[in-house]
């Protein structure tokens, strides 16, 4: 028997282009499994094949745990009854007791013989996945091979692939036969399906295909520095030159559109926009809202947006079918875009030097002239007015030191009683209210202000009404009170 068992390894090895560990760890797995089938079906049953006798030995073994936590008697065993068979054992460890080899029998070698292909199947498919994955292959081409409930199987060389249908692009009329090009974007073990799972919108697809496309990236000449798509309908790539005599757009779009078109043609048709990126943020926002033509941009680097002003002709363009086009600029360059007309932009400043002007002539004590001075000198909060340079306010025309002095001290002095009115308001608030995911110093002084300090006071208000309390959107709103609320359903 033993001789025969080596001379099975060595054919089965040969036969299935495995290891010679892999089939002996197969065997040892059937032994075990048949071994077990004479002890109980929850025993653990470890077998050990010598790899140059043939011979196999079999140990049935528990897991030691703590007495308490002892749920199966069959494969587990308390630490006190373990340290009466071996005092040296803790918890963790296995206690093993060796058990006679059993004779398999007709039903028990079918069982390990199926268990033992089964483990050779396992282990060609790792070794095929295992070459793929040492290529560091993203993009991958294939045939689909066959439709299961609206997924794709798609063959890849010796390996099968799921292309989900939530990956596909929408109004795509894949058929088996076909072939496609897509990136991998996850590897599943687990299952005993395909191992690979595809993707074909994701806006890796569209940078990866340019890389396909133009020779320039892979040579490093031109970097792609993002990618935002609307899969079937539109993507957006920024790109960049390293050489200051290459036009990146053109080399990218090729000769009468050549390259661009190869890639559209592997992506249904999908437009896509070309942008040249920018290390200036603001530029590179007017670029990724091509085609529309931007006229003024302020950025907000405090809450990373930006207000985009475009005329009104261009309004629709700079939105984008269902607001298709900022959205995908917003994608592309994070930034948050508001995009509004010359009047929305005029009466949003108008609103601002309003407010601003009534904060400056509250807590400065001034009239609305001097007020309107400090704000027409560029001024925009009492810190900027309290921490200046000295110089700085003194070269304002109209300003003497006297007033400048006064100024700077009342512009601390309001900032000092705001942060104790703070402080104050946080004191009432609930630790847990205040220990809540998305939940902020600002927004708890806010609602502590309007006598909401306990996680029960945030939970019992609805969406609209804590978006209008606060100012904050519907979404963070929506979230933050289904958060307060989870308590209640522990």
């Amino acid at each position: 028997m033993s001789r025969e068992l080596l001379l099975l390894v060595d054919a089965l090895a040969h036969e299935k282009n495995v290891s010679k560990d892999v089939v002996f760890a197969a065997l040892e797995a059937a032994l075990a499994s048949a071994t077990k089938k004479h002890l109980h079906e929850d025993a653990d049953v470890r077998v050990e094949i010598d790899r140059s006798t043939g011979t196999y030995r079999a140990w049935r073994r528990w897991l030691v745990l703590p007495d308490a936590e002892v749920t199966n008697d069959e494969r587990e065993m308390g630490l006190i009854d373990a340290r009466e068979l071996d005092p040296d054992i803790r918890v963790g460890d296995y206690l093993e007791e060796e058990i006679p080899v059993q004779d398999l029998g007709r039903i028990g070698a079918q069982t390990a013989k199926q268990i033992v292909l089964q483990k050779i199947r396992d282990a060609e498919r790792e070794q095929i996945l295992e070459e793929f994955l040492s290529r560091n292959e993203t993009l991958v081409s294939g045939t689909i091979k066959r439709m299961e409930r609206g997924n794709a199987i798609v063959e890849i060389g010796r390996l099968e692939a799921l292309l989900p249908r939530e990956q596909m692009i929408p109004r795509e009329a894949l058929r088996v036969g076909d072939r496609i090009k897509a990136v991998v974007i996850r590897v599943d073990r687990s299952g005993r399906g395909p191992q690979l799972i595809l993707s074909r919108t994701s806006p890796e697809l569209v940078v990866k295909l340019f890389e396909l496309e133009v020779p320039e990236i892979e040579e490093g000449l031109i970097e792609i520095k993002g990618c935002a798509r609307d899969p079937g309908l539109r993507s957006k790539i920024a790109v960049h030159s390293k050489d200051p005599r290459l036009d990146p757009v053109g080399t990218c779009v090729g000769m009468r559109g050549s390259r661009v078109m190869a890639v559209r043609n592997e992506i249904a048709q999908e437009q896509i926009d070309i942008i040249v990126w920018s290390p200036d943020p603001a530029q590179y926002v007017i670029a990724a809202l091509q085609p529309a033509e931007v006229l003024s941009i302020v950025v907000d680097e405090e809450k990373h947006a930006m207000d985009v002003v475009v005329d009104e002709a261009n309004l629709a363009i700079a939105i984008g079918r269902g607001g298709q086009n900022v959205r995908l600029a917003s994608e592309l360059t994070g930034w948050t875009i508001n995009l509004m007309s010359q009047a929305e932009s005029q009466q949003k400043q108008e609103e601002e030097r309003q407010a601003l002007r009534a904060l400056f002539m509250e807590k400065l004590d001034v009239d609305e002239e001097l007020a309107d001075l400090l704000i027409d000198e560029g001024f925009s909060s009492l810190e900027e007015i309290a921490y200046v340079p000295l110089s700085e306010m003194l070269a304002i025309e109209g300003l003497d030191e006297e007033t400048v002095q006064a100024l700077r001290e009342r512009a601390r002095t309001a900032l000092l009683s705001e942060a104790i009115a703070i402080e104050e308001a946080l004191e009432k608030v609930e630790p847990a209210l205040l220990a809540l995911e998305g939940m902020d110093k600002d927004l708890a002084v806010k609602l502590a202000r309007q006598g909401i300090t306990r996680l029960d006071d945030l939970a019992e208000l609805a969406t609209d009404e804590l978006a209008e309390l606060t100012g904050i959107d519907h979404e963070r709103a929506a979230d933050l009170i289904t958060k307060a609320r989870a308590h209640w359903f522990e």
